[in-house]
Formats: C-alpha cells, sequence, structure tokens
C-alpha cells in the first residue's frame, strides 16, 4: 500500500472533537491526491466550484439530490469513521446511510441498558413527554401515557389549525390510501415522512439503535419515531398547516411538494436536526458527559455558507 494512499495513515479524530454535518448536492464526491472533494456545476444550495472536504473532522456527510460517489470517496470516509447518507433535500427523506461505526459505544450501550429495564424505558418515555409538553406526568403505564399524549395531539392540531387559519375537521389517516384524506391530512402525512427522515439522520449521526423505542415498540425504526415525535406538536404541524394555507396562493401546487419545501426550510432555521442530537445525548445518558456520544450538535453547518472554514478552493 503506498504511503499516504487516501490519507490511511492518519488517526482519527473522535467524534465529539468533530465538527458535526456537511450538506452536499447536485455534484460528485469524489478523492483526489488523497483528498476528499466535492465538485459541483451550481444549482442547487451550494454555489458552483471544487471544494476540499475535510474527512477527518467531520462525523456524517449528507448527499443531497443530483450527486454522486465513488468507490475511493467510500473508502476513505469508511477508514476515518464518517457516515455517508443520501437524503432527499433538505433532509426530508433519508434514504440510506453506512454504519457511523463511532469510537466508542457509551451512548448505544446506555440505550440498551435504558431499554431493557422497565423502570428506566418509562423513566425515558416520561421524559420525552415532558420534552414535548413542559409538564411531567406521574402515571408509570405506558399505555396512560400514551392515551395523554394523544389528548394533547389533538389540542395541538385544532391550536395550529386555528393558528393558520385552516380549516380542521380531524385527524384522518387509512393506510390503504394514505392520500385519500383532505388536503390538511395529506399534509400531516407527508411533514410525518419528512420528520422521521430528520429523526433518522439525528440517530444515525449519535451511533443510536434506531430500532429500540421507547413508546414506540413494533417498526424497525422505533427510536426514530420516538425522536421524531418530540417535534410533532409543534414543527411538524408548523410545515403541515403552513403548506396548506401556500396552497391558497400557487393554485394546484402539489401538497408534497410544498410540504418537502417548508420543511427543508424550517428545518434549517429551527435547527431541527442539531435539537435532535441534543436530545437523543439527554435522554440516553442524562446529566453525563457525552464526549463520544457523537457530533456536538451545535456544530451542523452546510458546506457553502463559509467555503473557507471548510476547505474551499
Amino acid at each position: 500500500m503506498l504511503s499516504g494512499r487516501l490519507g490511511l495513515e492518519r488517526a482519527r479524530i473522535p467524534h465529539a472533537d468533530r465538527q458535526g454535518l456537511i450538506w452536499l448536492d447536485r455534484g460528485r464526491l469524489e478523492v483526489e491526491d488523497g483528498c476528499l472533494r466535492f465538485v459541483t456545476a451550481g444549482g442547487g444550495t451550494l454555489e458552483a466550484g471544487d471544494y476540499q472536504i475535510p474527512h477527518q473532522a467531520i462525523s456524517i456527510v449528507l448527499l443531497g439530490p443530483g450527486s454522486s460517489v465513488t468507490h475511493d470517496a467510500l473508502r476513505l470516509l469508511a477508514r476515518h469513521g464518517c457516515a455517508l447518507a443520501a437524503i432527499g433535500e433538505g433532509a426530508v427523506r433519508f434514504y440510506t446511510a453506512p454504519p457511523l461505526l463511532p469510537d466508542a459505544s457509551a451512548l448505544a450501550r446506555a440505550q440498551v441498558t435504558r431499554w431493557a429495564d422497565p423502570k428506566q424505558r418509562m423513566e425515558v418515555a416520561r421524559a420525552m413527554y415532558a420534552m414535548r409538553f413542559g409538564e411531567i406526568v406521574r402515571t408509570r403505564d405506558i399505555a396512560v401515557l400514551r392515551g395523554q399524549e394523544g389528548a394533547r395531539i389533538k389540542r395541538a392540531y385544532v391550536a395550529a389549525a386555528e393558528r393558520h387559519g385552516i380549516d380542521w375537521r380531524g385527524r384522518r389517516y387509512d393506510r390503504e390510501d394514505p392520500e385519500g384524506g383532505d388536503l390538511a391530512n395529506q399534509a400531516i402525512n407527508h411533514a410525518g415522512s419528512a420528520m422521521t427522515a430528520a429523526a433518522c439522520v439525528a440517530v444515525a449521526a449519535t451511533g443510536a439503535i434506531p430500532q429500540l423505542g421507547f413508546v414506540h415498540e413494533d417498526s424497525g425504526q422505533s427510536f426514530c419515531l420516538d425522536i421524531a415525535d418530540l417535534y410533532r406538536h409543534d414543527v411538524l404541524l408548523d410545515i403541515a398547516f403552513g403548506a396548506v394555507k401556500e396552497t391558497r396562493g400557487r393554485g394546484a401546487a402539489p401538497i408534497e411538494r410544498l410540504v418537502r419545501k417548508r420543511a427543508a426550510l424550517l428545518f434549517r432555521q429551527r435547527e431541527v436536526i442539531p435539537g435532535m442530537i441534543e436530545r437523543i445525548k439527554a435522554l440516553i445518558l442524562p446529566g453525563a458527559e457525552t464526549t463520544d456520544a457523537g457530533p456536538p450538535p451545535a456544530a451542523t453547518r452546510r458546506l457553502g455558507a463559509d467555503p473557507g472554514a471548510a476547505g474551499a478552493r
């Protein structure tokens, strides 16, 4: 093996010392002279250019529409423990990601411990409820907690509809025909898919185990659904009802397209994914140092906002 080939002689930087996420779209991710680079003609969130990517110093690359990646780039990312996720525009879809392979297992082990102990599992579920609604519930019964959650969500639907001036006739969802509901219900379905994708990004970035949920149980993405639900009563409904309101000025624009665009915008404005990362750590390792649990939430940034910081050339 050639010395310096793909930077294989370099030691990994701990994830806690890395700078979080980088978003790329409409370009080619490749390797040149042992360096990871992204070449784009523009047309997306990045201006046209040839960007050098500091792969040793980030935890996950989010690769958006119109992009391709070479085999050498995948090998380089894998060697340095940097994950690559294929996402939709603005992370409103999460398609695939190789394992993050964090350099420590503290968060995953803590998640398993808290999930396997019924008492601790209920404590995490109650903490999720408190995060969502600012209220600590006394119940120790998960069925009662779910019932209280359902009642609060119904009130949140009504309040959000009034806030956006939407005629709300109640939640209607048919798994066999998700497009069969009225426009508001369709928008909620699409916003839910976008929020789940964002949660998948956060779960992958922290190295948490997606199958081990504390409120959700059956899905292979149970923990992702738990984290997505932390934003259901506010951000998700603002996305959905805001998109419905927007249709009034855009005629027959497809509701799914409007939901995706609005979701991408609000995810950035409200720093949803960094917030999810922070909440995952708070739930799984409450009050503990999380130096090995993944990227720091405040470090999330989009390449192009400060090209010099990301090695643009």
